[in-house]
């Protein structure tokens, strides 16, 4: 019977901890069914094998299936460069850890995980669990450890989809083949990644279900195409002879004209003669082969990356390659948004379950390039709005710029904290109701008088208005912040901030009121300068 110990699951059901150490479950075998050495369908392949093995496996029978995938990754080298190329694109974004909220626990929970997406080990598998672009499904065993402060994944193995096949109620549910059928997975040992490109049961999602199509095509093209350059790629030779030319003299001359392809080279009697016979037609019948399977190629370019323009060298403007490139780039976010919730789930959760006990919230994990916003404009933006009022969580700015927090009594130098208060503001100051009725001469006039009576009299005038203005600015950076608080999605935010209705009458009139006040300094300096030098 499995021994239960207290560790818990993230749904608050005890875990086998025997079963979570233990060794490898779903490994090859020999003997078994699990075979490390696969078939080769693609052999011979014609339209009615191609279409069998995709209806067997739309009815179950995945087998043959995912070897014919393998195999086409293995003989077709555009469809592995580009799929290569969309699963590395992934494979290598940064891996970034965002706290629940500000609570303590949750922010241990995060530096938990972030210390060992460090170590490489979730780093280093993305490229095997991205399998799942071109299949559909990548199914990675986890081998749990016990590191000390707590249990995280010590190997992540990819595991071949030709040991696993479907249910048979639902089609879509993995289970180990064994020598008796399927067998149910070990709970909390696998990681199933699904990646679909159409929807649909998940042995019919898979890109390589489509590509295959292509590589029949390609590989009937380049066949044809290998035979007429065979046929038709060197001249015609012919050997003329005599007729009083004896039997011995023609098997001369047959030899010479047989060999003369591959040994250039070729000794004849001087009364026999060979004759090369060009095909006139040739170079055109061989663009037309080249034609179809640059065709072929581009539709798989297209199916896997989106575009071709990041594969194929042709003329075009800077503005349709900003295009293209701005489809790989929307993949790119798609491909890590699926991975990241992957991981999140079956990964993640576990970790912070399995150490700390179930919780309400778990951090969560992202793949992806922070291109939502650069950090030096959310730091320059934090920096300018905290003071009016923009409120941000400290563990979402930490999460961004990857700091962890710091720890109660650490002998260490901690740089930043609280912004210093500012000093109290000085008392408004009333111009009188002189400034405001007087003309513009006798404005400056008095306000010199002022300012000899008071020498901080304009300093007082220059930080009313900064306050006024301030103030005018703060009311409308509010509305900012609250739709963009609110907004489900950049989308979203674009829509709700297009909808605004800013009124900036308080804002314009308190830039018009600094804008008179330092004209009217202007004059006053002119004014005293002159007094000064009289």
């Amino acid at each position: 019977m499995a021994r239960l110990s207290t560790i818990l699951g993230p749904d608050g059901r005890p875990v086998d901890k025997d079963l979570l150490t233990g060794p490898p479950i779903a490994g090859p075998t020999l003997a078994g069914v699990r075979s490390p050495i696969s078939g080769h369908p693609a052999d011979g392949m014609t339209p009615s094998r191609m279409a069998a093995i995709h209806r067997a496996a739309a009815g179950g029978d995945t087998l043959r299936y995912y070897e014919l995938a393998e195999d086409i990754e293995e003989r077709d080298l555009h469809y592995t460069a580009v799929l290569g190329t969309r699963r590395r694109q992934v494979g290598q974004l940064p891996i970034m850890v965002e706290a629940a909220s500000d609570d303590a626990d949750h922010v241990r929970h995060a530096d938990f995980v972030r210390e060992w997406v460090s170590e490489d080990t979730l780093g280093l598998g993305l490229f095997d669990v991205l399998d799942a672009i071109g299949k559909g499904i990548s199914i990675t065993e986890i081998t749990w450890e016990w590191s000390g402060d707590g249990y995280r994944p010590a190997t992540l193995d990819w595991r071949s989809p030709t040991w696993f096949e479907p249910d048979t109620l639902t089609l879509d549910r993995p289970l180990l083949r064994g020598v008796g059928g399927g067998e149910e997975l070990a709970e909390h040992r696998f990681m199933i990644h699904r990646h679909k490109a159409k929807s649909g049961l998940t042995a019919r999602s898979g890109i390589a279900r489509i590509a295959s199509w292509a590589w029949m095509y390609k590989a009937f093209t380049a066949r044809d195409w290998a035979a007429f350059v065979q046929n038709y790629g060197q001249p015609v030779r012919v050997g003329r002879y005599d007729a009083s030319a004896s039997k011995e003299d023609r098997e001369v001359l047959w030899r010479a004209v047989a060999n003369i392809a591959g040994d250039c080279a070729a000794i004849i009697p001087r009364s026999m003669e060979i004759e090369f016979i060009e095909t006139k037609s040739a170079s055109d019948g061989s663009a037309l082969y080249e034609k179809r399977a640059d065709w072929l190629d581009r539709q798989v370019s297209k199916l896997v990356l989106g575009q071709v323009a990041t594969t194929d060298a042709a003329p075009g403007s800077h503005a349709i390659g900003s295009t293209h490139r701005a489809v790989q780039e929307d993949l790119e976010r798609y491909d890590a948004r699926l991975l990241s919730a992957t991981v999140t789930q079956q990964i993640v959760h576990r970790m912070v379950a399995f150490t700390f006990g179930p919780q309400s919230k778990y951090p969560r994990l992202r793949i992806g390039r922070p291109d939502d916003v650069p950090i030096a404009a959310i730091v320059d933006a934090v920096s300018k709005l905290g003071p009016l009022g923009l409120r941000v969580e400290a563990s979402q700015i930490r999460d961004r710029l990857g700091l962890t927090e710091p720890a109660a009594g650490a002998d260490v130098e901690i740089v930043g904290g609280r912004q210093a208060t500012p000093p109290a503001a000085p008392a408004p100051v009333d111009p009188s109701p002189a400034l405001q009725t007087r003309r513009p001469g006798a404005l400056v006039a008095h306000l010199v008088e002022l300012h000899a009576a008071s020498p901080d009299t304009v300093a007082r005038l220059t930080d009313q208005l900064a306050q006024d203005a301030a103030g005018a600015l703060a009311g409308l950076t509010e509305e900012v912040r609250s739709a963009i608080e609110d907004a489900t999605s950049l989308d979203d935010a674009g829509r709700r901030l297009a909808a605004l209705q800013l009124a900036p009458d308080d804002l314009a009139r308190a830039l018009a009121q600094a804008m008179a006040l330092a004209d009217m300094i202007g004059r006053a300096a002119v004014l005293d300068e002159l007094r000064a030098g009289a």
